[in-house]
């Protein structure tokens, strides 16, 4: 497996290298005009050719057991935005070499997430991309209203991040409807309105309510329908913190995708070497002339090959039998 690096910033174009802080605990901050917050990322194994015995604290929690890979961030956006057209995902800059079993994977991940959209192979665009609303897409987020003169809690926490909508209410948007621009988005949507409409285009008559407190499995479910996230607007009073980690990518000692029922793929096979970049992003708009099919960055994360480093492709050329064909 070769050596990799991880480099987080507010866009791809701004990216400060972080490797040596992954698995320590410790934060690193991304600063921009329109994102301001601090990343911390745990990868199981990252360089390491056999699983360390000194596994990091993280992996160790009973609640979060089986994950090998998480990112952390807490932040804030210092505009308001509405939470359907915050995006979360992997963008790519240019075509993927992707394997016979690529359908049974996005399966798998539509089964993990249902708001998931993507072009992966590129046709639209030559640029390949996965995105979800951030709200629906985070195994575990956690919201806190700042007043005047609040101090940020301290980050990372002590324990695992958990969901926390209790105040979720207060980002309500109840002001009266308004114009919006249409998005020729990468998710295939439209900009949101600042509040929603039926099917017929007649303003709904009941406003979004939303539930006091919910797991992690009911905000998802709840923010799978877009007139939900159309309702709430996150702006510089609400502090956002969540925790993306899964434990179906396996760095050590290979990289490889792991699928329900044992299936995987030995992914060294099929990586070109192209950073892998997940990113937190707007969805895009129509008076947006990027040739990128996702909208402005807020922060992102990359996983690349060490400079130097190169792929070296160590199979028979045939398919293991526990890779998906």
């Amino acid at each position: 497996m070769p050596t990799l690096r991880v480099l987080a910033g507010p866009s791809p174009d701004d990216l400060t290298p972080i490797t040596e802080l992954v698995n320590r605990n410790v934060a690193h901050p991304i600063v921009s005009t329109h994102f301001e917050g601090k990343v911390v990322v745990f990868i199981k194994g990252l360089n390491q050719d056999e699983q360390a015995c000194d596994s990091p604290e993280y992996f160790q929690r009973a609640d979060r057991s089986g994950i090998t890979w998480s990112i952390q961030v807490q932040g804030r956006f210092l505009s308001p935005l509405s939470s359907d057209d915050v995006l979360f995902g992997n963008i790519f800059e240019r075509p993927l070499k992707l394997p016979w079993g690529t359908s049974a994977a996005l399966k798998f991940m539509k089964v993990i997430d249902p708001t998931l959209e993507h072009d992966l192979t590129c046709s639209a665009t030559q640029k390949p991309w996965a995105l979800s609303p951030l709200v629906s897409t985070m195994p575990h987020l956690a919201h806190t209203r700042l007043a005047g003169g609040d101090v940020i809690p301290d980050f990372p926490r002590p324990t695992s991040i958990a969901d926390d909508t209790s105040l979720l209410h207060l980002c309500i948007d109840d002001t009266p409807e308004r114009s919006a621009t249409p998005s020729s988005s990468s998710s295939g949507s439209s900009r949101s309105s600042k509040k929603s409409t039926s099917s017929n285009g007649k303003k709904q008559s009941k406003p979004t309510t939303i539930p006091p407190q919910m797991t992690s499995s009911q905000r998802r479910s709840f923010f799978a329908t877009s007139a939900h996230r159309r309702a709430v607007v996150l702006g510089p009073d609400d502090l956002i913190t969540t925790d993306f980690c899964y434990g179906f990518l396996q760095f050590s000692p290979s990289l490889r995708l792991k699928l329900p029922g044992g299936l995987g793929f030995d992914l060294a096979r099929y990586w070109d070497g192209q950073p892998v970049r997940f990113v937190c992003c707007e969805r895009k708009r129509e008076d947006d002339a990027s040739e990128n099919p996702w909208g402005r960055p807020l922060w992102c994360v990359s996983i690349e090959l060490e400079e130097d480093e190169t792929i070296v492709d160590t199979s028979d050329g045939e398919v293991d039998s526990n890779d998906v064909v």
